[in-house]
């Protein structure tokens, strides 16, 4: 005859205290809980949600920078231009360091222009938008020479999710709000 275990397992500390909170939670009846619920939770939901969106574009635009600098780091020391330059060529580089968090579509923009000195550069930082909120799509691509200045910016349409947050978010037109990066510098001797 074998004996059987008389070790009983104890429910956890924590379960406890829960499955406690929730029969009370179910014994009252009053309904006042349920009430204050809903008037906090409205509120604090629209919060939480909108800080995600923030953190959300934080991280996009960082993503976006990176994927920027990489890229064109090929076109200062020139590498861009030795293989014939090709906007295409461009996109795939800024692409492939966007770690697939950003798709590489038509929401996805770039501009690339040479310029004779920095302070021409610094007049071309507003925004590409029109009066009504749409993308103004007159980009260029023109990697520059040796030893020229290169302007390059990167802007992405980011559709944005939170309604109520998305008012103060969005700088577009159709509730998007437009990230963009932005690389001054002189291309290398090559």
């Amino acid at each position: 005859m074998t004996k059987t275990p008389t070790c009983v397992l104890k429910t956890p500390r924590w379960k406890r205290r829960l499955n406690a909170f929730a029969h009370s939670f179910r014994k009252n009846k009053d309904g006042a809980v349920m009430v204050e619920f809903a008037l906090i939770a409205a509120p604090f939901f629209i919060l939480v949600f909108g800080l995600i969106e923030i953190a959300m574009i934080f991280l996009m635009t960082t993503t976006l920078d990176y994927g920027v600098s990489q890229a064109s780091r090929q076109i200062r020391t020139g590498q861009i231009q030795e293989r014939a330059g090709l906007e295409s060529d461009f996109r795939a580089l800024v692409c492939g360091n966007l770690f697939d968090l950003l798709a590489c579509d038509s929401r996805l923009h770039i501009d690339v222009r040479r310029y004779d000195d920095f302070v021409a550069s610094d007049a071309n930082d507003e925004l590409p938008l029109k009066k009504d909120g749409s993308l103004d799509n007159n980009f260029q691509y023109n990697p520059g020479g040796p030893s020229e200045i290169v302007l390059v910016q990167v802007y992405y349409e980011w559709n944005l999710i939170t309604p109520i947050m998305s008012s103060g978010l969005k700088n577009m037109s159709g509730n998007k709000r437009l990230l963009h990066s932005t690389a001054v510098f002189r291309n290398e001797p090559f």
